[in-house]
């Protein structure tokens, strides 16, 4: 059930007029509410009030708002088989003579219709006439589409619909998309026009505007129809969608190929005639003998339609048998003035019509005269008032007919109403026809979004199954390398065993230092000898181990093997052992030999000379 208009629908619908210039009151209500809705449920709005809230703190919502709005679904030769008779029917006969062309494509979109039709121009004339003698309008009132229309730049499934001969003719191709050369887009010239609102262009021969109107209410179509209309040249043609039909227009356009939508603009209006004036004068009547007389009064009595005549001074002279039954006349009218009689005046007034019939002498007509009469049906009259004359022009007098036009005018009527019954039926059928194919453009339009989703998706998709294969390759490196490092390992272990059986199989002590005296080794001989288990020692100077070797003799020892690393040397030092028994030791250090320049350390071997008592 219609409940009428929402108020802040319309509210939100002056808004965008007020603050953007689009005047979209002229659409149909069904589908611009439904694709408004659309939008408001992608941003999560909770009403038309909140929605033009939103778009009041964040313009930028205007621009998404409108491309929901405004459905640009279009192709490149979208129903060929229209296109094909624009070719070889309607193009040849515009350029006939040598003519020049304009050519205006209203509500193009993203420009696939006005590039189609250049080149089926530049097919047709060849490259050289074609500029010559061609000039392409093509306007939108999306600024969004017409951007994309002017860098005549398209991906590969939107030129699906071309052969490959127009592709290598009129595109050039620049990694995965199709360009337009740089001729072809020369000769349209784009520009922003809201049919509903602005003026149209003029003097064009051909007007494409397709599934456009399909959009509007039907005043709204009416306007803009005025407008195609002023638009083109006579004898123009206008091409116009599958969903859009001009059944209501036909004043203004005539079909010129209802299937496939195109009409040509009809001229003015014939200029009515006027009415002539009655040549005076006729061939003199022969003379009639008695039976000729009767029989022509009794023509002029039986007459269908009532008729009276009247004398030049204004009295009625004769009435035929329809006039005396209609208007209750008899013999004792015949002499009486005219405008002494009912008649003159009802059911019209007709002293003034019998007035100037005589003095322009020429017939006058009072048409579509009603008259309801008490106790009788309602008529219809024509009548007419024919001036009198005789052989030189004398005037005799006036006759007056009343056609009676009843059944002529119940059947008008009938007539009209069943045009009106059959009209309303066709813009009925016309408007579900109309909301069928938005509906299909919006399904088409949501497809293509889709695709490009699924694209995305796709591309996304490939995306990560590259970041998988070289994160596997990764992890495959990972592991040699984990393994490599385990083998590492062991061999790391088996050598550390390997020394420690090597270091603990060696009957003197042996400790490894570094610059600082500090322990690198320390094997379980020297453990035995000073008392301090080698997790004890490693890492800690000598000095601070508190064992009884003195270190200061040492100190020079293992300094001049750092510096010049030229063989080992010997020092006797006393120390004292692990149980206080003093010892005297034979110290020997030799350097750490290595691949760099001076060594990373001093091998010091501690042998017992004395040992304890």
């Amino acid at each position: 059930m219609d409940d009428g208009p929402d108020p802040q629908f319309e509210a939100l619908l002056r808004h965008l007029k007020e603050h953007r210039g689009f005047d979209f009151t002229g659409y149909k209500r069904q589908s611009l509410v439904r694709r408004v809705r659309r939008r408001m449920d992608d941003v999560g709005a909770d009403g038309f009030e909140d929605y033009q809230d939103r778009l009041t703190a964040d313009p930028d919502e205007y621009a998404a708002l409108f491309d929901t709005v405004l459905i640009n679904v279009t192709s490149f030769l979208r129903d060929t088989d229209a296109w094909e008779y624009l070719r070889e029917q309607v193009l040849p006969g515009l350029l006939d003579g040598g003519r020049r062309l304009r050519a205006w494509s209203a509500g193009c979109s993203t420009g696939q219709e006005p590039y189609t039709l250049a080149m089926e121009l530049c097919d047709l004339l060849g490259p050289a006439a074609f500029r010559d003698r061609v000039k392409i309008y093509a306007t939108d009132a999306d600024e969004g589409a017409l951007r994309v229309a002017r860098a005549a730049t398209y991906a590969e499934r939107q030129v699906a619909g071309l052969d490959e001969r127009r592709l290598r003719a009129y595109f050039e191709r620049v990694g995965d998309q199709y360009v337009i050369r740089k001729d072809l887009r020369r000769a349209v010239i784009f520009g922003r026009n809201d049919l509903v609102q602005d003026a149209p262009i003029s003097h064009v021969d051909l007007l494409l505007c397709r599934n456009t109107l399909m959009y509007l209410d039907a005043p709204t179509q009416a306007e803009v129809v005025r407008r195609l209309h002023f638009a083109l040249e006579p004898g123009g043609v206008l091409f116009l969608g599958k969903a859009e039909m001009l059944l209501s227009h036909t004043e203004l356009f005539q079909p010129l190929e209802l299937k496939r939508r195109f009409f040509r603009k009809t001229g003015s209006p014939p200029v009515e005639r006027r009415g002539t004036r009655d040549v005076p004068g006729r061939p003199v009547e022969p003379d009639l003998d008695a039976t000729s007389v009767r029989l022509r009064d009794e023509a002029l009595h039986t007459a269908p339609a009532a008729q009276v005549v009247l004398a030049a001074d204004g009295t009625l002279v004769a009435s035929n048998r329809r006039a005396d039954a209609l208007f209750g006349l008899g013999a004792r009218d015949v002499g009486r003035p005219f405008q002494d009689l009912e008649m003159s005046y009802r059911p019209v007034e007709l002293r003034s019509a019998v007035e100037q019939a005589t003095a322009e002498r020429r017939a006058v007509w009072v048409r579509d005269v009603r008259w309801e009469r008490p106790t009788a049906d309602l008529l219809w009259l024509d009548v007419q008032v024919v001036p009198l004359a005789a052989a030189d022009a004398t005037p005799l007098g006036t006759t007056v007919i009343f056609n009676d036009v009843t059944r002529h005018r119940r059947l008008q009527a009938e007539l009209e109403h069943a045009n009106r019954q059959l009209e309303s039926a066709y813009e009925e059928l016309q408007s579900a026809n109309e909301e069928l194919e938005t509906m299909n453009e919006e399904l088409q339009s949501t497809v293509e979004e889709l695709e490009t989703t699924n694209e995305e998706l796709q591309s996304t998709n490939e995306e990560l199954e590259t970041m998988n294969e070289e994160l596997q390759s990764m992890n495959d490196e990972l592991h040699a390398s984990n393994e490599e490092l385990r083998v590492r390992t062991l061999e790391v272990d088996e050598l550390n065993r390997f020394m420690e059986s090597v270091l603990a199989g060696l009957r003197v002590g042996v400790a490894v230092v570094d610059a600082d005296l500090r322990v690198l080794a320390w094997n379980s001989r020297a453990s035995d000898l000073w008392g301090v288990r080698e997790d004890e020692a490693l890492g800690r100077p000598l000095e601070d181990l508190d064992i009884g070797l003195p270190v200061a003799p040492l100190e020079p020892l293992v300094h001049a093997q750092l510096r010049h690393a030229d063989g080992s040397r010997t020092v006797r030092v006393q120390a004292v052992n692990r149980r206080g028994h003093a010892i005297a030791l034979d110290v020997t250090s030799s350097p750490l030999r290595s691949a760099g320049g001076r060594p990373p350390g001093v091998i010091l071997l501690m042998d017992v000379i004395v040992p304890a008592g």
